[in-house]
């Protein structure tokens, strides 16, 4: 049976060893043909991010190094595949701490990372999760937690994300991982809302 990865709106990719353990909003793959259908339309930063949060990773990604551009889309997604080859399909754990404050910085591939984190989310004097103040994290927070929410429009317009990624760092990063109540409803004009609780 192929293993499974999966790639989040932070670019992060982890391996599963079966597709219910996959949450909701991340893009799945099992093969290098289903990375480069993924793959096909996403920009091509998205693909230099991925390679760099495996390159200089402690363990097998130790002799990657990072790339400011791939020659060709191929080529990216040919290394990209090779390199995710060694990550771990156990299941994962709950991210990290230290994963969770570096937000503007390139994630590394969570199977080779986590091995050597704490697994405490980082918490403030009141018990609510934290976030680096200024990040795009921090500013989607702020929103959900507007007493009239926040629409996807408004969300992409504050974080320049799409539609798809905005979902998946809701429902992977505030609910599973941050593990907030997050509401989810239209409004009068027919907009989706979220709003944290």
């Amino acid at each position: 049976m192929p293993r499974l990865f999966a790639v989040d709106a932070d670019n992060a990719v982890t391996a599963f060893p079966a597709a219910e353990q996959i949450p909701e909003g991340q893009e799945q793959f099992a093969s290098e043909q289903e990375l480069a259908k993924l793959a096909a339309n996403w920009p091509a930063d998205r693909l230099i991010q991925i390679w760099n949060g495996f390159a200089g990773v402690a363990g097998p990604f130790g002799d990657l190094k990072p790339v400011k551009k791939f020659t060709d889309r191929k080529t990216a997604i040919k290394r990209i595949w090779a390199a995710i080859q060694k990550l771990d399909g156990s299941a994962p754990e709950e991210t990290t701490a230290a994963q969770e404050t570096v937000a503007t910085a390139p994630k590394a591939a969570r199977g080779a990372q986590r091995k050597a984190k704490a697994t405490k989310v980082a918490k403030n004097t009141d018990g609510a999760p934290t976030a680096r103040q200024g990040s795009k994290k921090a500013i989607v927070l702020k929103m959900l937690r507007r007493k009239e929410g926040a629409s996807l429009a408004e969300i992409a317009k504050a974080t320049s994300w799409q539609n798809h990624s905005i979902r998946g760092f809701i429902s992977g990063t505030i609910v599973k991982k941050m593990r907030f109540a997050v509401e989810s409803t239209k409004n009068d004009s027919g907009e989706r809302v979220y709003k944290a609780r």
